[in-house]
């Protein structure tokens, strides 16, 4: 009897521990508005505003990064050295989740003029993930 009853509870956890999962598109779309949430209080050096973008069919997010800063070369190959020095951080932070990426999410980072044209481009996935930790 008592052995019956471990049974059933046992079953019953694992019941419950499986609905309580989130797959990655859920964990995605909160993540977008966690970010976008806390991204008021967001601190980086010319960061004037940042929002991220959730894409569930592609696994994607778009991270955009506006800066105070000009187009121009010098401008651009600052961002070269900063950005992904920016992006390590927040990775360390978890503020741009490990697990998410080990999870197939890809995101796409723009690091931006003050009028909206691209500095700096940087993809962060599996297979980038290492060498911008280094």
């Amino acid at each position: 009897m008592i052995r019956k009853i471990s049974q059933i509870s046992f079953a019953i956890m694992v019941v419950l521990m499986l609905v309580s999962c989130k797959n990655t598109k859920q964990k995605l779309q909160e993540y977008v508005v966690s970010y976008n949430a806390a991204a008021k209080s967001f601190k980086g050096d010319h960061v004037t505003l940042t929002t991220a973008r959730g894409y569930i069919n592609d696994n994607k997010i778009e991270l955009r990064f506006e800066t105070s800063l000009e187009k121009n070369v010098s401008n651009e190959a600052s961002a070269n050295k900063d950005f992904p020095n920016l992006l390590k951080q927040m990775i360390n932070k978890d503020q741009i989740p490990k697990q998410l990426v080990e999870e197939g999410v890809q995101f796409d980072a723009y690091y931006l003029a003050n009028d909206n044209t691209v500095l700096m481009k940087q993809i962060i996935n599996k297979e980038e993930i290492a060498g911008l930790l280094k």
